[in-house]
């Protein structure tokens, strides 16, 4: 009856696909943790951090992690503390912008999406992402810029366009479902 009084038929409220994230539906998209970026990123430390914590999660709930490095060769691979066994290599701000990069994703994935510069590579990729009809959750607390206006900037268009903004808590904890979840202490333990 709520959805009527809002002009929403019931029936589309019903159909719509369940808002929170599953560990099963879900990637982790970690865009350009590079070090000659990191090294002007503002709070650059608790960004990492924060992305430390979602892939620890991620690896110990099942959900694979893709990692992207710009120009390698020019901003170096991926920070010690994230160091992945392989990252998928661009040179255009929008990862969907060079070729292969959506095949990795995997069909029906929701993109959960941490990264660098927020305004940049991020905002770009997301829109993307969003304009191919993917469901994305940006982690507003694992993403940086050089300035905070531009961080800022950056999510409130994400969201205008369809982006969740979420927080690294909200997205651990939608991933663990129950406090049952035979993880749950250890993943538990990593927001702490």
């Amino acid at each position: 009856m709520g959805g009527a009084k809002l002009g929403i038929p019931v029936e589309q409220i019903r159909n719509r696909p369940m808002p929170t994230l599953a560990p099963e539906n879900s990637l982790l998209l970690a865009i350009d943790f590079q070090p000659r970026l990191m090294a002007v990123i503002e709070d650059a430390a608790t960004v990492v951090g924060h992305a430390k914590k979602l892939r620890a999660a991620a690896s110990l709930l099942g959900v694979p992690t893709l990692f992207t490095e710009q120009y390698a060769k020019g901003l170096g691979t991926t920070v010690e503390d994230l160091a992945p066994m392989e990252a998928f290599q661009k040179m255009t701000f929008d990862a969907c912008g060079t070729p292969g990069f959506l095949d990795r994703l995997g069909e029906g994935k929701d993109i959960v999406v941490a990264g660098c510069e927020a305004h940049i590579c991020v905002l770009q990729t997301v829109l993307s992402l969003l304009d191919a009809g993917r469901r994305i959750f940006v982690v507003r607390d694992a993403i940086g810029s050089r300035r905070a206006e531009s961080k800022e900037t950056a999510v409130r268009r994400m969201e205008r366009h369809g982006a969740e903004i979420v927080t690294v808590e909200m997205v651990v904890f939608e991933w663990l479902q129950t406090a049952e979840n035979a993880r749950f202490r250890e993943a538990a333990a990593l927001i702490k």
